[in-house]
């Protein structure tokens, strides 16, 4: 008898069991298909697909990759697995009438977007299974879906917000632009994996988000950390939310959005601070203290922060991520481009997040990937 057997078994069943409580996942979003960078590699005014491409390649890179030594999770590890990815909405840029001439309609970005991301990406999880693809629809989504006080062309083109609420609801019967209203179609969706509960919110967490969470989340144990994906940040813009004045409607002189259910509360003009809004945030958050991070872009740079809320009751784990054409620092500085990966371990209830610079050296694209910060968080919530 091979007295090796046993040991050998029980060291695969605890390199198994690691494995089963980690959960490795990248971050990104407003990938913005129809814009251009002024410049990228060398190239001057190079559109949205190309950059993508070049991200999505990097992305696909990570499991050959090792993690720096920082001492967050994993340091030094080798990366391997990835379980999934997650983009943050603006898939297509609103299709108006810009210095750079008129943006493609959203249904030829959508092509774009499936050929690069939903076709492009490669990552394995650690069985082997290709990695899932999770999309929330950001305002330039659901403004060529309901449309814009300023002329698009189209001048309504659901085709991105369609694709994502197909991608992620997954109706028996796919929606179409005769079959799909924004108003009633909307992604409000969740996972459990690796022993997260991920939920999914079509941009913010408006009232009909929050009265859907709370029964989504009845069935879920207290101990059971929650991490929120969506395309804004917990502090909602007020252009956001349903026009309060007049006929309640999108114009272009009040620029009121109507991409949120609830009307603004606080003023009526776009300029207002939403502190009505981020309070009722604030109040639901407070109710469910195992919703322990909230991951999304809009105003793109790379932060790790906790939200508070205007009342400062809760302390929220938030990480605000680039985007590939729109950052507020990358899109002049190229080398500044970054993605997030994120390892969770759910028996130390940590999790660290890491921004991967992905194009450092634009001269030599395929070099090593360079990391920038990081931070380490427990996966609780202090009230």
């Amino acid at each position: 008898m091979n007295r090796l057997l046993p040991f050998v078994a029980l060291l695969a069943l605890t390199v198994s069991n690691a494995r089963e409580a980690q959960l490795t996942f990248v971050f990104t979003s407003d990938a913005h298909y129809g814009l251009a960078r002024a410049s990228f590699r060398g190239g001057h005014d190079v559109d949205a697909h190309a950059v993508n491409a070049a991200m999505v390649a990097r992305i696909n890179s990570l499991p050959s990759t090792s993690f720096p030594k920082d001492g967050g999770l994993g340091a030094t590890g080798h990366i391997g697995g990835i379980d999934f990815v997650a983009e943050g909405g603006d898939i297509a840029n609103r299709e108006e009438l810009t210095g750079q001439g008129q943006i493609q309609s959203a249904a030829e970005s959508w092509k774009q977007f499936t050929r690069d991301y939903i076709d492009g990406l490669t990552v394995r999880d650690t069985a082997g299974h290709l990695a899932p693809l999770f999309v929330v629809p950001g305002n330039h989504d659901a403004s060529n879906a309901v449309g814009f006080y300023t002329t698009m062309a189209p001048l309504v083109d659901p085709s991105a917000a369609i694709g994502i609420y197909n991608l992620m609801m997954k109706p028996d019967v796919p929606k179409t632009p005769a079959t799909y209203n924004y108003e009633r179609d909307r992604v409000l969706t969740s996972r459990d994996l690796g022993g997260l509960h991920l939920v999914f919110l079509n941009l913010w967490a408006d009232s009909v988000a929050r009265e859907w969470m709370t029964s989504d989340l009845a069935r879920v144990a207290p101990s059971t950390p929650i991490v929120i994906f969506t395309h804004d940040e917990p502090d909602a813009e007020a252009k956001h939310f349903t026009n309060p004045n007049g006929h309640h409607d999108v114009n272009a002189q009040d620029r009121f959005e109507n991409l949120l259910r609830d009307t603004l509360a606080d003023g009526a003009v776009t300029g207002t601070p939403t502190t009505i809004e981020q309070r009722e945030l604030e109040r639901f958050l407070r109710a469910h203290p195992n919703i322990v991070a909230w991951f999304h872009g809009n105003s793109n740079w790379n932060q790790f922060y906790d939200w508070t809320g205007p009342d400062h009751t809760i302390a929220l784990h938030t990480f605000r991520v680039d985007s590939p054409m729109k950052g507020a620092i990358s899109a002049q500085d190229e080398t500044k481009l970054s993605f997030q990966v994120a390892i969770v371990d759910t028996t130390s209830r940590t999790m660290t997040v890491r921004e991967c610079l992905w194009n450092a050296d634009p001269a030599h694209p395929d070099g090593p990937l360079a990391w920038g910060g990081s931070v380490t968080v427990a996966l609780n919530r202090e009230h």
